[in-house]
């Protein structure tokens, strides 16, 4: 048992969201053999939550097949350069912005949901609500009645600490404001303030941050895309085709500014009466979603079914995903994240793959 036979044995296990060999991406950086004691590191591109475990019983198993009496120690180390962004977003490692093309098709929602999903799986997550004039995510997460914690640095600048709640940390300008105050803004005061929300709030580390941004491609999506590098954008819709022609209007803005699109999300896709679990109703019609999606050949990211105590658990600040009885509901949106996360992957290797190395 040497360090090249151990090599060769796992060198061909795929990465199972880039579907590239080990070897391929020169992800094994060292191979440790002391007597019966193999000891691995790899090195993949971020985030890994989702892929670790399963490398890990993949390198076990090719090795232990061949030498049963190993002992396997895999470390997945993460891989990953850094973009330019904003002090106050410097340790933040993927910046996901959940838009839709108009309102009521339930971005929040899924934006809350998204958040509460990937916490489960433990990452660390940070959800800014940038939706100005209509803050929904304090009501989402049980916070409706918490302001935000904020002090003045040692430069004299205002320093804002975001809520935390379910592992999720919450940014909002309904902490700021009154329950029933209204916004009312111009368009330079809208983008002001949402540059205040990103300059001014202390992140911390976190693997991702989530953008609930305002429906339409206004004045916050261009502030937002010209001043932070995003990883990507997710575009939630319904089936009905009016939806679908603000998504295309969304999709081209975003490709307008180079943001790649992670992929569509459908919402309300359909109906199932809790007394008739055979029954599926498309109350807003049927598969738009994937066939816009297709359209402008982007990811089709999942489904998510009409369901009351959905909206339920939005009313009562808990989202749905946390209930321990969220059953095939909750797996929904818990595959979205899982979809999400692999889109995530494949944009930051492809980002990876292009930098250029110049020696002088």
């Amino acid at each position: 048992m040497t360090a090249e036979r151990i090599s060769a044995l796992i060198g061909p296990i795929l990465d199972p969201d880039l579907g590239r060999s080990l070897a391929d991406l020169q992800a094994i950086v060292a191979v440790e053999v002391d007597g019966d004691a193999v000891t691995i590191k790899i090195d993949l591109v971020q985030p890994l939550h989702w892929v670790a475990q399963r490398l890990h019983h993949n390198c076990r198993a090719a090795i232990e097949a061949e030498f049963p009496s190993a002992s396997v120690t895999v470390l997945v180390r993460e891989r990953g350069g850094e973009a330019m962004r904003p002090s106050t977003l410097s340790a933040v490692k993927n910046l996901i912005a959940v838009a839709s093309g108009k309102g009521g098709v339930g971005k929040s929602t899924v934006a809350a949901n998204l958040a509460a999903a990937l916490a489960q799986r433990g990452a660390s997550v940070g959800l800014l609500d940038a939706d100005i004039y209509g803050p929904s995510q304090p009501t989402m997460y049980g916070m409706s009645d918490q302001t935000m914690r904020a002090e003045k640095g040692e430069d004299g600048k205002i320093i804002g600490y975001p809520n935390e709640q379910y592992g999720v940390k919450v940014a909002s300008i309904g902490f700021v404001m009154q329950r029933d105050q209204a916004a009312i803004l111009r368009g330079p005061m809208l983008a002001g303030y949402f540059s205040t929300l990103v300059d001014q709030i202390q992140w911390g580390e976190l693997d991702f941050l989530i953008f609930d941004l305002p429906p339409g491609t206004g004045d916050i999506q261009l502030t937002l895309t010209q001043r932070i590098p995003l990883t990507g954008a997710v575009v939630v819709t319904t089936p009905q085709e009016i939806a679908l022609a603000d998504v295309r209007r969304s999709i081209q803005m975003f490709r307008k500014v180079n943001v790649d699109i992670i992929g569509v999300i459908e919402n309300m896709s359909y109906f199932v009466p809790p007394d008739m679990p055979e029954k599926k109703y498309h109350i807003f019609g049927e598969g738009g979603g994937a066939r816009v999606a297709a359209e402008y050949e982007v990811p089709f990211l999942g489904e998510v079914p009409i369901d009351v105590r959905v909206r339920q658990g939005g009313d009562d600040g808990f989202p749905f995903v946390l209930d321990p009885e969220s059953g095939s509901l909750g797996d929904a949106f818990r595959g979205l994240a899982s979809n999400v996360i692999s889109e995530v992957r494949r944009i930051n290797a492809r980002t990876s793959a292009s930098t250029v190395e110049i020696s002088l």
